[in-house]
């Protein structure tokens, strides 16, 4: 069957079984935000140790993009290694803590969606009525808490692999960098390193979400999803990659409008005389934004866990038939 013909119902049933399993959205959500302000916690406190350590002026550091942020920070403290040691001790626990929660959320995520997409049916072929779409809906706290518990130990060795990956990877990059300054064109040798470094972490993620979604739905060990995940790439290579495409363009335009938004929002504040009153009317519609955004956001990447859930299980099925008759073809010859 053609590609086109293929996408779009994989990329509607994936839309419909999310939004039949609305409250994982919010808890995605919730644990994203919560991640975020457990990461920000120690970077702040770093911003208060520089300022008492070094002298620096807290309010200049807080001005800081947050990349730049962390640089002036790590900078500042390399002059006293017990203080950075001390710091960096804080933002590893952090980031550990938060990770592994990360883990317990995604796994009943995506657990909750497995089932969802299992006793959906056939939603994504019209008409389309609410009780196929309750059918979609495989939610409820007990089952969500179980496959979290279940799956928590396999997501876990996923997680910290991945995140094994990101430091090999980012210390080459550095190293990739640090090495191109000496040479002629440094400029363009970064910009080479940046768009490779960037394209290998891309395809870590997906790879890392296939193999979540292939743990969940075989429930398998990590070992043998790595191995199903990679057969799986190889057969289905071309739907997978315009998913991951038609996903990257929504993302790309709702980031767009979200940033649209959000000047728009700001650019209040300068009206003369009014500007200060009508910021303070606008701050509770800037928080709803905020939220609104992050909502979005989860909704686009859990649609998008349903239709590589999709297109794995069709894969799947059709792999296991064609195998099925190539074993029995030399029997009956």
């Amino acid at each position: 069957m053609p590609l086109h013909h293929t996408l779009k119902p994989t990329l509607k049933r994936g839309a419909l079984v999310a939004a039949a399993n609305w409250p994982v959205t919010l808890i995605q959500a919730v644990a994203d935000a919560l991640f975020k302000l457990l990461i920000a916690a120690p970077l702040v406190g770093g911003v208060f140790l520089v300022a008492l350590v070094v002298g620096a002026e807290p309010g200049a550091l807080l001005a800081l993009e947050w990349r730049e942020l962390v640089a002036t920070i790590v900078t500042s403290l390399l002059s006293r290694p017990l203080v950075l040691a001390t710091f960096l001790a804080a933002l590893g626990v952090v980031v550990v803590g938060g990770s592994l929660f990360v883990f317990l959320i995604k796994a009943g995520t995506i657990t909750t969606l497995v089932r969802g997409d299992r006793s959906a049916g056939p939603i994504e072929q019209p008409p389309l009525h609410l009780d196929a779409l309750a059918k979609a809906s495989a939610f409820s706290i007990e089952s969500f808490t179980e496959a979290a518990r279940q799956l928590f130990p396999r997501y876990s060795r996923l997680g910290f692999a991945l995140m094994g990956i990101y430091v090999v990877s980012g210390a080459m990059f550095m190293a990739a960098l640090f090495g191109s300054r000496s040479t002629v064109g440094s400029w363009g040798l970064t910009a080479i390193f940046t768009v490779i470094f960037v394209s290998w972490i891309t395809v870590i993620n997906l790879f890392y979400l296939l193999t979540q979604i292939v743990i969940a739905a075989d429930d398998c060990s990590v070992g043998a999803a790595v191995t199903r995940v990679a057969q799986f790439v190889r057969r289905e290579g071309r739907p997978v990659s315009a998913v991951f495409l038609v996903v990257l363009t929504i993302v790309i335009f709702a980031t767009g409008a979200s940033v649209l938004a959000t000047a728009a929002l700001s650019l209040i504040g300068f009206v003369p005389f009014f500007g200060p009153f009508l910021g303070l009317a606008v701050a509770p519609l800037s928080l709803l934004a905020w939220v609104l955004r992050a909502i979005v956001f989860q909704y686009i990447g859990l649609s998008s866990v349903v239709a590589y859930l999709t297109l794995y299980r069709d894969g799947s099925q059709e792999f296991a038939t064609a195998s099925t008759i190539a074993r029995a073809a030399p029997e009956t010859s």
